[in-house]
């Protein structure tokens, strides 16, 4: 299970996307971006989060750590924004955090070096769960102490949407023409012949434990949490059986050219959430580069 903290401050919003994540501190002297279930992408957001976030530590890539957040909607009022106060208000209980890494950069698809077996893994990782949202526009990668880390996996798993139909998920081809690695000779088949051995149903199942069971209460179709658990569980094995399917679009993708523009749309410098808080006089931005946020990385329980 994931480590559980209670957040105690609202730092500032951080407006990219659609789900108004917030930075907040938390009574483990943590600093956490903090993904709420009362955002218009829901519990099912923070779900693939979770998910993805175990199977890509399972494929050898580097993820900030993740905790459960108990929020007290107490912590609305003290907020002048009303749409700050309305979400929080709206996201009592168990919310998403994911590790603040202070003076991380935000990766440039145009100019950043992968190498071939990195970059062959994480397109092969994005490719099982389905992920529309590493694109060279926004690659959704970070530069951190000479490491690269992903994040933003919210828009995985895109199954569990509707699942009466997620078994025609299985073997749909991954579009991996626009990502943020194609045409950097990313190695496709030694990842496949890696991380398919290592991604056991066990490990699968591990994955899906660590999703806290009231997200998964309620759930159409399903009688019990465990049974949506067994879900999770049975759709990402069905895509590793499936493999054949989608394999042959990332090879191509790989070998494939890299257009002379790509990563002209591509934000430089450190992405928007870790520009650091914002204090509501408008005072700007603090770097908490060395300083500040405690630096939770390799440090307490992994998930």
């Amino acid at each position: 299970m994931l480590p559980h903290v209670a957040a105690i401050r609202y730092v500032t919003p951080l407006r990219e996307g659609g789900s108004l994540p917030g930075l907040m501190e938390a009574d483990d002297l943590g600093t956490y971006v903090v993904k709420f279930r009362g955002a218009g992408q829901g519990r099912k957001a923070l779900i693939a989060e979770i998910v993805s976030a175990r199977l890509a530590r399972a494929c050898g890539l580097a993820v900030p750590d993740l905790v459960t957040v108990d929020l007290d909607p107490a912590l609305a009022p003290g907020e002048p924004d009303q749409e700050v106060q309305d979400l929080l208000r709206a996201s009592a209980g168990l919310n998403l955090g994911i590790d603040y890494l202070p003076g991380a950069l935000d990766f440039d698809a145009g100019a950043g070096e992968v190498d071939g077996g990195l970059a062959g893994r994480v397109m092969w990782f994005d490719a099982l769960v389905s992920n529309a949202d590493r694109s060279w526009r926004n690659p959704n990668m970070l530069l951190w102490h000479g490491k690269l880390y992903l994040i933003d996996h919210g828009a995985t798993l895109t199954f569990h949407h509707r699942w009466e139909t997620a078994a025609s998920a299985v073997a749909r081809p991954y579009d991996a023409s626009d990502h943020a690695l194609a045409g950097r000779g990313a190695r496709i088949d030694d990842a496949d012949r890696e991380l398919s051995a290592a991604l056991t149903e066990d490990l699968l199942r591990a994955a899906a434990v660590d999703i806290p069971e009231e997200w998964l209460a309620d759930e159409p179709g399903f009688d019990r949490p465990d049974q949506v658990r067994e879900a999770y569980v049975s759709q990402l094995a069905g895509r590793l059986r499936a493999r054949q399917a989608w394999l042959p679009g990332l090879r191509a993708a790989a070998a494939g050219g890299t257009p002379r523009d790509r990563g002209a749309g591509a934000r430089p410098g450190r992405p928007a959430w870790l520009t650091g808080p914002r204090d509501h006089s408008g005072a700007g931005p603090q770097d908490h580069s060395g300083a500040g946020p405690q630096d939770h990385s390799g440090a307490g329980p992994q998930p």
